[in-house]
């Protein structure tokens, strides 16, 4: 099980420049992805976009490669690139920018990093090992906090299992509290009837059928177990543990509607809470 939150980084000498490339994912209903990219290497999204999508199903993925001179003699910088950089900026600004020295000063540093004088198809066998090593860091770290998502759900799925063990031994005791009271009941209004009496039977009878939760808990309790089975798939499993939320949710809203005893109500809003913190985790979970 993994989740859709990660970060991974690589670099690379890539002819004559160093190549830092990072990958941050965080959780989505589908696979989304950006990028950054010098400029002239845009073509390189839709390869980087196969790499991804190769490897992962749901997430907003975010790329972004910059390429910096390595350590050594400066290179002489370009006055006609660097003027073009400055009229598209002065385009964004409205023809109001001001550009003293040290404006100057970085934007040529960032030109000069920049600038990619080569083609990045010829620069893709670099760059798709760097990838490759930024997504499997990437991977490794969603592989590790869905893990540790896993055993937060999987104790509290074992929380609403006893629970649910609770409500069964309560809903039986609930009939039979019911009797009673309705005989003190009908004692103190003078009414000396028999527990055999037919319409005593039979008020009994009506009150056990409608507070019945038998087929709730047994529904309820195959669901916890196909969690529990569903979160040990090596398949993107999100989607459905979502869907397993919801009819559990379902179960436990009929029981919380049918039952006529507090201690059952009061269960019912805790494993109502409990399942509202496991549907907060299975969000961001691929």
């Amino acid at each position: 099980m993994n989740s859709m939150t990660g970060y991974g980084r690589a670099q690379v000498e890539c002819l004559g420049r160093l190549a830092s490339l990072e990958i941050s994912s965080v959780n989505r209903r589908n696979l989304e992805l950006t990028s950054s990219l010098p400029r002239e290497w845009q073509g390189m999204e839709r390869v980087i976009a196969e790499q991804v999508r190769g490897r992962f199903s749901r997430g907003k993925f975010h790329i972004q490669l910059q390429l910096r001179a390595l350590s050594g003699p400066e290179t002489e910088w370009d006055a006609k690139i660097i003027q073009e950089r400055f009229k598209e900026l002065q385009k964004i600004a409205g023809g109001n920018l001001q550009a003293d020295a040290s404006f100057w000063l970085r934007l040529a540093a960032y030109t000069q990093e920049n600038q990619v004088d080569i083609d990045w198809e010829d620069a893709w066998n670099v760059i798709a090992g760097t990838l490759s090593e930024a997504l499997d860091s990437l991977a490794q770290m969603r592989a590790a906090e869905g893990e540790a998502m896993a055993e937060d759900i999987r104790q509290r799925l074992e929380q609403m299992e006893n629970w649910r063990t609770e409500i069964s031994g309560l809903a039986v005791k609930s009939v039979e509290y019911y009797r009673e009271t309705l005989m003190e009941r009908l004692k103190k209004a003078g009414l000396e009837l028999e527990l055999e009496d037919e319409r005593v039977l039979k008020e009994i009878s009506i009150f056990a059928d409608r507070c019945d939760v038998e087929e709730e808990l047994t529904r309820l309790a195959s669901h916890l177990t196909q969690f529990h089975e569903t979160m040990k798939s090596g398949e993107p499993i999100g989607r459905k543990l979502d869907f397993m939320c919801q009819e559990i949710n379902r179960e436990v809203n009929t029981i919380g509607s049918k039952a006529n005893n507090l201690e059952i109500t009061r269960l019912v809003i805790e494993c109502k809470n409990e399942l509202e913190r496991i549907r907060e985790q299975v969000q961001n979970i691929e």
